[in-house]
This record gives structure tokens, sequence and C-alpha cells, in this order.
């Protein structure tokens, strides 16, 4: 990067930046992508990794958005099927007597055929009124006595780190897209007519700085754009409305569901997910919504945040979670347009608009803030276009409709084969292959999860490994589903991929210390216990 020079550089390799880079490298740009962390390190996978319209959107006249929603939640079905996929979600309906209330089931069949109406229909299934007992075998230990029936409607998941991932593989792999992880942007030189020419950067793992020769920039850090407005401006920015979002996991004989299921919180006008994990026997539940204030680095799941958790679970179901069930814990903090200057945030975050917004000052930087990851493409599409003073030429949009990277004809064929499939498309074939000639790769190193020691080997060697860190927090979802019982497994995953890494034995110690310290950290501040 430091040799090169390039149309654009985007800062930031979360959903968005990665989508900005894919979106800008396809129309024919030279695009280097950098983030100071690995690639989704940030919010992009700490969602409750759901690709929806947003139901509760509807409840605030936001009509346009969820029909925006609807449709980039269909491109995305579309265009990574083996990352994401439908998942049918439920609403229980609860009552006295065997009767739920009649303007409650009006008011949720309006909401839903809107819904329809507003682009749900295009995964092929409508929303349905279904009986108590159908009701009771998707959440079995929903409260009996209360319960009088439910709504089956349908929306999609997706794991966010790896479609992230994918984004910047298509991006590199696909269109000659230059990414770089763990290089952060310090500062911005400027021509004489105030025009960026430069970014200036840091190599956070050899401490090295370097300049990358550019055209123009785009700011794609979510919650740290603010940083990036006050670099390129020169004066503090708060465009940025930061809002913290919690998720707890516990095993799936705890809360079993074989579907996603929307759970009111009582005494607060909001909603809960219990949402089975696709890929291992954890469900996890989320997510809190609250206005947030401390270091966007480092933001963490409380003592408070899980018994608000567990409290909702609770009230609609006989499950009696209480601490020691919750196996994993991850918080992540949502980019939320801040008010209107001169204004003060008088809703509760949960209000707020999931809308985004580009900003261009003229100088070749240009930001893109808000939004949702179910909407990347579109706000990837709205920065792109916004380069068109600064570029040129600028191609005509190819990403409505482009098969990302790992798409193909191939399909698989029995249990393993699915399993790989749905986290590596076509490169599936290659752990397969990696597992044939090396039989000993054919085993799952952490207890209760279907990860293969083939898959790491693989990620270390191809998907810009750096860390045992990255390995078990995003190139899988191990530490998210169980973090005690990964890192039980911790040293043999490290010594595993050493070869790989060029580790010797000391740095493997230091990777298993380091994973163990987000361990610790996270479970002390949840007020849990590590084991």
């Amino acid at each position: 990067m430091s040799t090169s020079s390039y149309d654009v550089v985007v800062i930031g390799a979360g959903m968005t930046g990665a989508g900005v880079a894919l979106d800008a490298a396809s129309r024919g740009l030279r695009v280097a992508l950098i983030d100071r962390g690995d690639i989704a390190s940030g919010t992009s996978s700490k969602s409750s990794k759901m690709v929806h319209g947003g139901l509760r959107y509807l409840q605030q006249k936001e009509f346009r958005l969820v029909y925006e929603n609807l449709r980039e939640r269909q491109r995305l079905l579309n265009n990574v099927p083996y990352l994401v996929e439908p998942l049918p979600f439920l609403i229980p309906l609860f009552g006295s007597n065997g009767v739920a209330s009649k303007a409650l089931v009006k008011g949720y069949a309006t909401a839903l055929r809107l819904y329809d109406l507003s682009g749900g229909w295009r995964i092929g299934h409508r929303f349905r009124r279904i009986t108590r007992d159908e009701t009771l075998e998707h959440l079995p230990t929903l409260r009996t006595d209360r319960l009088v029936a439910g709504f089956l409607y349908y929306d999609a998941r997706g794991d966010d780190a790896r479609v992230a991932l994918t984004l910047a593989k298509t991006a590199a792999l696909i269109y000659d897209a230059r990414v770089a992880t763990y290089v952060h942007a310090l500062g911005m030189t400027k021509n004489a007519s105030g025009r960026v020419q430069a970014v200036r950067c840091r190599d956070e793992l050899t401490g090295g700085e370097f300049d990358i020769a550019t055209a123009s920039v785009v700011n794609a850090t979510g919650v740290w754009a603010d940083d990036i407005f006050t670099m390129t401006e020169h004066e503090p920015s708060h465009r940025i409305t930061p809002a913290k979002g919690v998720h707890v996991s516990v095993a799936h004989s705890r809360l079993p569901a074989d579907v996603a299921a929307v759970l009111n919180v009582p005494n607060d006008r909001r909603s809960i997910f219990v949402v089975p994990f696709q890929d291992a026997p954890y469900t996890y539940v989320g997510t809190t919504d609250t206005a947030y204030a401390g270091s966007l680095d480092d933001p963490r799941c409380t003592p408070e945040d899980i018994a608000y958790l567990l409290a909702a679970v609770n009230a609609s179901t006989s499950s009696n979670l209480d601490v020691d069930d919750v196996t994993g814990v991850w918080a992540g903090l949502r980019p939320l347009l801040a008010p209107a200057e001169g204004k003060e945030l008088k809703e509760r975050t949960a209000d707020l608009s999931r809308r985004h917004r580009v900003s261009d000052s003229g100088d070749g930087v240009v930001h893109i803030t808000g939004g949702k990851w179910t909407t990347y493409r579109q706000m990837a599409q709205d920065a792109v276009a916004a380069l068109a003073p600064y570029v040129s030429p600028l191609g005509r949009v190819r990403t409505k409709s482009l098969r990302l990277y790992g798409v193909g004809d191939w399909r698989p064929g029995n249990e393993q084969e699915t399993h790989l499939y749905r986290r590596f498309g076509d490169d599936a074939n290659d752990i397969l292959a990696m597992m044939r000639k090396n039989p000993a790769l054919n085993v799952a190193p952490i207890t209760d999860e279907p990860y293969l020691a083939a898959e790491f080997v693989f990620s270390a060697e191809h998907e810009m490994v750096t860390s045992l860190t990255d390995l078990l927090t995003r190139r899988t979802r191990a530490h998210l589903h169980n973090a005690r019982t990964t890192f039980d497994a911790a040293e043999k995953i490290g010594r595993l991929v050493a070869p790989v890494l060029n580790w010797d034995d000391d740095e493997v110690r230091q990777q298993v210390d380091a994973y163990r310290s987000l361990v610790d950290s996270e479970f002390a501040a949840a007020g849990l216990r590590v084991s």
C-alpha cells in the first residue's frame, strides 16, 4: 500500500466498509481497505446475527426503512445463500382464561400483514397464526398458564463476521482490492486546494508508519466515525450516538427453541429475541438497547444487562434461567445518528432511527454513518456514489445481484459437508481435501462444538488470521457459544495452527494468555464465574 496509489482508501473493515470496498472495486476503482483491528472486530461481529426488516420499525412509522431492509434482506439471501438463510420467527400470544385480547391479536395481524406487503413475502412464506400446541412445539418452555396461540412469520439470519469477511474476500480475490488488517489511520494530508491526497497509517503489529496515496477516502468506521470527522475537520465531532446491545448464550437444553422467538419485556416498551444457534447446541438471548457513554473500544456486558435479559425470558417461560446458565456473552455498539445539532437526546435509543447518512464536505472524504448491517449494500452503494466528484470513471453498480466469493454450483451431500458449506461455501471442498490427506484434522477440538481442526488450519492459512482470538471469536463462533469450553481447548488450537502462523512455544503461550485475559475480563465485568 505504501508504494501504490489508490482511487479510494476505505477506513473500517466492518460490514459497511467491506461492502464499500467491494462496491468500489467492482466498479473499477483501485481500492485499499484498512482497519486498525481484525475484519469485523467491532460492531459487525457483535450483532444479533439477524438479517431482518425490523417489525418494530412499523410502529415507528418507518415504512420506507422497512421496505429497504426487506429488499436488502432478499439480496443477501440471493447473493450469499451459504451464509444467510431464512429463519421462522415466533410471536407467542398470551391471555387469560384461554383467550388473547382481540386488540392484541388484531394489532399483530395488521403489523404482520403490512410487513409481508412491504416485502416480507419475497422470502417465500407469509405470516400465519398457529395453535397453542404448535407454538409449544417451537418453544417448549413457554408458560402454559397464559399461552393461547402464536403467530409465525419469516426473516433471516446470518453469520455477521463471516459475511463481512466474505465481502472483503470478494473485493480482494475477485476485484483486486488491497485489504490490510491491524492498520490504524492516524491522519490525512491534503493538497494546496484542500483535497485529501494521502492517509497516514501505523502498522499495529510492527509499529511502523507509512502513507497511502489516494484520491479519496471513505470513513466507514461506525461508532468511531467521529474520530475521522475530527481528523479531517480539525474540530470535535458529535454526530454519533452509541447504543449498547448485549447478548447472552445458554445451553439449548435450558432454553430449547427451533425458531427465533419474540418476547415482550415486562414494564418496558421493548421486546427481545430468543434465537437458536445454527451450528451448536446453544440458544442466545438479546438484545438490550441503552445509551452508552463509556470507551468505544471496550463495551462490556454488565450484571444489570444479564438480569434484564434473563428476567425477560423468565417472565414468558418456565426455564427459570439464572446467571449460572450463561455460557457466553457479547456486547456491541450501534452507530446511531445523533439528534440534529442543538437538540438533546429525548428518545430512548431503541426509538432512534436506523437510517444511514452520507456526508461529503468537498475535501475528498466521504463519511457513511448510521444504518444497520442488513442494509450494508445500499449504504455502500450510496457512499461510493458520493465519490463521483473525486474519481473517474465510476462504473455502474454491480452489487445488487453480485454473487459473493464461495457461491458456486457445488452443494453438500452429508451432514459434515453441510456444516462446512454453511461456513465456507465452495471452499469447503478444500477443507474436505485437507482432511482426506490428513485424517487427524477430522476431529472437533472444542467440546460440543462442530468446528473441525481442519477449519482452524484453513482459516489460519487463508483468512488473514493474526491471533488466536481472531480464530475463536470471529472465524468461528465458539467463544460466543461457550467461552469456558472454548478456553479449555485454546492451547490445543494454538498448537494446531502454530506451524501455519510461525508461532513458537512462547508465542503460543502469549496467544493463549491473551485469549484467557479476554474471557476473564468479559466474565468479570458481567459478574460471571469463569470456571
